[in-house]
Parts: structure tokens; C-alpha cells; sequence
């Protein structure tokens, strides 16, 4: 299998917003704008298992080409593809494990998906566990936001994020008893927090 940076059949393309740490797929830059909240683009188990298997396939191979060492691990659960890419020795894919690296990685496999299936990919990568730093540092955005609520302000906004980063600032949010709502379109999109 050779990994093909753009699909040969369509014109494709990504951004990644470095600063933000935010994403936008190449249907949402040409308007097609996929929710990727919204339970109708839920995938069946087999779907998802497919989608973890090519992802696996385009992940090897970029790992061999760049002479990394990792184990690929495939889940398939809330709907979504799941792939995670360990070491068990001391290797050099920390290298591939900063954030902004990690999601330019997700939008390669996620588009090389695409090319093979024909349907939009919610997949998630995870790269040297830089999925739970992330996680972690959500959570301070939250707790800072809190802080700031019970303080004294009515709402608190978080930085524009990805859906299911915005989706892991919910849950946070639900679990420390405040509310939270999404605003805004595209890459400004981000979580506003107030009291409940």
C-alpha cells in the first residue's frame, strides 16, 4: 500500500491551526461542514472496524517509511474509529506525539479513509499517549473556567477546539456541575461555560 498524501481523485486539502490547536477537514473547507456530534453520522461496528483497519494499514507504512518503532492498537466505540500507536521500548515516536503533529496525522488517515471508503471519517489518532495529555490539559481550561464562574463571572469561554475535544470539555463541564453550549461556525467554534 503506498500512502497517498492526496487522494488522486479529488482535490483535497487540510488546515490545522497551530495556535488553536483546531481542525477543519476538506469537506468544511469546500461547505459541506460535517457535524461530527450529530448521531446520523454514526457508523455501524463492521464500518468502523474497516475504517480502523485502513487507518492501521496507512499508519504502518508511515511508521516504516519514517523508521519508527510502534504497536497500532484498533477500537471501534461511541461511534467512532479509534487508533492508538504506542512503543514498548525507548523509540523516537515522541517525535510524532505533539499535538499539532498528532492532528495533521488524524486529517492524513482520516482523508486516506475517505479515498478508500467513499465516507467521511470521524477517526481518532492517538499518537504516545499525547490524547491524554490533551485531555489533561482540557481539564485545567475547564478548572481555570470554573474558578472564574465561581468568582463571579456569568460564562467563561475556552479557546475554538475540534468536535470531540469540545465534546471531552462537556463531559468535564457536566461532571463538575456547570453547563456548557458550543457557539460559533467552523474554526471559531469553541465551548462557552456558566453556572447551571
Amino acid at each position: 500500500m503506498s500512502i497517498p498524501l492526496i487522494p488522486q481523485d479529488k482535490e483535497s486539502s487540510f488546515v490545522t491551526d497551530a495556535t488553536q490547536d483546531t481542525e477543519t477537514t476538506v469537506d468544511e473547507l469546500n461547505g459541506a461542514g460535517h457535524d461530527l456530534d450529530d448521531p446520523k453520522t454514526e457508523r455501524s461496528t463492521s464500518q468502523l472496524e474497516e475504517e480502523g483497519d485502513i487507518a492501521a494499514d496507512y499508519i504502518e507504512e508511515l511508521l516504516d517509511i519514517t523508521d519508527l518503532d510502534g504497536d497500532i492498537d484498533i477500537d471501534a466505540r461511541d461511534g467512532r474509529a479509534y487508533l492508538s500507536v504506542n512503543s514498548s521500548q525507548d523509540s523516537n515516536l515522541r517525535l510524532l506525539s505533539k499535538p499539532d503533529t498528532v492532528n495533521a496525522l488524524q486529517e492524513l488517515t482520516r482523508i486516506a479513509v475517505q479515498a478508500k471508503t467513499g465516507s467521511f471519517s470521524r477517526l481518532i489518532l492517538d499518537v504516545g499517549g499525547s490524547r491524554q495529555a490533551r485531555e489533561l490539559e482540557l481539564s485545567a481550561f475547564v478548572d481555570h473556567a470554573v474558578e472564574r464562574i465561581e468568582a463571579g463571572a456569568a460564562s467563561a469561554a475556552l479557546p475554538p477546539m475540534s468536535s470531540y475535544e469540545r465534546k471531552l470539555v462537556h463531559d468535564l463541564v457536566a461532571a463538575r456541575g456547570f453547563s456548557s453550549e458550543s457557539e460559533g461556525e467552523g474554526r471559531d467554534r469553541h465551548t462557552v461555560i456558566s453556572a447551571a
